[in-house]
């Protein structure tokens, strides 16, 4: 009885044990058990292309396409919020997931989707606000590099552009770079007190660096253009003579849209609707396509040396002023197909 009476014992510390553990790693927020073997039996059966879309509306048509194959035993995980969906497009291997607006969840999404899984490439797609007026709503972009530019700094009033500014003694901010003189590009706002005054004569710096990179922790590194995949780019260029949607039910562009790989992307976590600021953003930075993601999953991908590319189709031009009226009301679906009709064209060309 005693030998039993002590055994009992034993079981009861070991299950305390267990409950205790289980607690300690629920109140840490570290991967349980049963999480790191589902992660563990996803990995077995990669690498995978990991394809990152911001939101519902932009992922729904390629969950919709034929092309895509769910998983038959785990066609999706859910983890932190975020539902990475397993499965294969055009015969390649993929996890998808939706990041949700804003770098912040961009930045979160793509790195979970990294920490967590074996990913050999990662393929960013949606829609975009466009910078350039030579190219038209549904044309998809590919840019050369992306770039963050929603870190600026407000010059304080009476300053000039030959004043230092606050931290520039530390290398965080450039001249060349990001300088905007409200005056020379808010052409409504009249001098017509102090305070306006003020704002005219204010001027923003664009930091050069944006978040340290792979390389030595803690060590500052600038970087301000993150390049996507070299390999990657130069497949994009196949897709030059893709044919694309141009029309939403009766109202159709004026021109069948393109593919066209360009120079530079920018992103941001402001949603320009602004004609002035447009203009600025493509003559100071040549940029095309505007969004408020794609810099975040291009420096992640950078910050962990995996290959990456993003397809960005225009579906307004920022602040208007086009042919197109009412562009992002109509053409938004349209544009979010021809991003999938590129995206999947791409993952041919990259398995054959």
């Amino acid at each position: 009885m005693k030998m039993a009476f002590g055994d009992s014992r034993l079981e009861l510390v070991y299950v305390l044990v267990l409950l205790l553990e289980l607690f300690i790693s629920q109140a840490y927020g570290a991967i349980s058990e049963g999480n790191m073997r589902t992660i563990e039996g996803i990995n077995k059966e990669g690498p995978y292309l990991g394809v990152v879309v911001p939101n519902a509306f932009e992922m729904n048509p390629l969950l919709q396409s034929p092309s895509f194959q769910p998983h038959q035993r785990l066609p999706y995980f859910d983890f932190s919020g975020r539902r990475f969906r397993i499965g294969r497009l055009n015969n390649e291997k993929v996890i998808i997931v939706m990041t949700g607006l804003s770098m912040l969840n961009a930045g979160v999404a793509t790195e979970l989707l990294l920490s967590l899984f074996k990913v050999k490439g990662v393929l960013h797609y949606g829609i975009s606000g466009n910078a350039n007026s030579k190219l038209q709503i549904g044309d998809v972009t590919i840019p050369r590099h992306w770039a963050h530019v929603g870190l600026w700094y407000w010059q304080r009033y009476g300053s000039g552009p030959d004043d230092e500014l606050a931290l520039e003694s530390d290398g965080d901010y450039t001249r060349s770079i990001g300088y905007l003189k409200f005056s020379d590009y808010n052409l409504s706002i009249k001098k017509a007190n102090s305070s306006s005054d003020n704002l005219l004569n204010n001027v923003w710096y664009q930091p050069e660096e944006i978040f340290p990179v792979h390389g030595t922790p803690e060590e500052r590194q600038h970087l301000f253009w993150v390049p996507v995949d070299s390999h990657y780019f130069a497949l994009a260029k196949r897709l030059k003579s893709l044919q694309l949607g141009r029309c939403v039910n009766e109202t159709c562009l004026p021109r069948p849209p393109k593919v066209a790989r360009v120079t530079r992307g920018i992103s941001s976590n402001c949603f320009v609707d602004n004609s002035a600021y447009r203009e600025f953003l493509h003559s100071k930075f040549n940029a095309t396509p505007i969004d408020m993601e794609t810099a975040a999953v291009a420096l992640v991908c950078h910050q962990q040396n995996v290959p990456f590319i993003a397809f960005r189709s225009l579906s307004d031009l920022a602040g208007g002023g086009s042919a197109v009226s009412n562009e992002a009301a109509i053409y938004s679906s349209l544009a979010a197909q021809n991003a999938v009709t590129a995206l999947l064209k791409f993952i041919t060309l990259l398995s054959s």
